[in-house]
């Protein structure tokens, strides 16, 4: 299986961190998809990316059969850990191994901009049934917020050239004169995450990019993160703090 680096080795080494200091999504969002989708009992549902299983949980929530399909060993150890009812399998968004036909939707959850679109779009066709949709959802920070533009920054500064993202809308290209899908239909919630000014610097060291530096580089990293957050009055003091985070969802629908 082919996974960026920063993905496949940064997420090995911080499975643990990603699950403890990454938000989940809104109720809302979820209720949006269930109807969209639809998602519910007697359908199936692929989740690709699946990760720690952030969103996988929501998705079983819906009584639909979820299929998690996640690249990272480490990842689908914790996923099978937190969701032991949910069916985990190893696999790639362009090649996930499980039969044609087999999904009524396909869900990427805060992944699809790692995937090579092209080979995740065609697999995705592969693998839905007539009528079958496709969902993208990311949390974004709200960088309307000082303390989270200046947190997204250093991330940023950070990032190797290559590293992908979903902030630029890059992934709507895909789409683009390709035939069969539907127009793009697209909410947005806004998802304020409770956590601490701890979490929110393991956060950045979760991030795939920081994941690989060097310990040396990484305590530069945490460093530079905390002198950030001090300088900010809602970030200096401990104790709970609110993170400001978007939720997006877009859906498009096949044939």
């Amino acid at each position: 299986m082919t996974v960026h680096h920063a993905a496949g080795v940064g997420y090995q080494r911080s499975a643990g961190v990603y699950e403890r200091s990454r938000p989940s999504y809104p109720m809302a969002a979820l209720a949006e998809l269930a109807d969209a989708l639809p998602l519910q009992a007697g359908r199936t549902v692929v989740d690709l990316g699946a990760g720690t299983g952030k969103f996988t949980r929501l998705l079983a929530l819906t009584g639909a059969h979820v299929l998690a399909v996640e690249p990272v060993a480490e990842m689908r150890a914790r996923l099978s850990e937190l969701l032991p009812g949910v069916t985990v399998t190893a696999g790639t968004a362009e090649a996930t191994g499980l039969p044609a036909g087999c999904a009524d939707a396909v869900v990427a959850a805060q992944s699809w901009h790692w995937f090579q679109e092209a080979d995740a779009l065609a697999e995705v066709e592969r693998l839905l049934r007539p009528g079958g949709a496709l969902a993208l959802v990311w949390n974004t920070y709200d960088t309307s917020v000082p303390w989270v533009r200046d947190f997204q920054d250093i991330y940023f500064r950070l990032a190797p050239r290559d590293l992908p993202s979903p902030l630029d809308d890059g992934w709507r290209g895909a789409f683009a004169g390709r035939r069969g899908w539907s127009r793009i239909q697209e909410r947005h919630w806004a998802n304020p995450h409770t956590t601490t000014v701890t979490d929110v610097v393991e956060r950045m060291m979760s991030s795939s990019h920081v994941a690989v530096m060097s310990p040396a580089e990484q305590e530069r990293v945490r460093a530079e993160v905390l002198a950030v957050l001090g300088s900010h009055d809602a970030t200096r003091q401990p104790g709970s703090i609110e993170m400001p985070y978007t939720t997006d969802v877009y859906w498009v629908r096949r044939g």
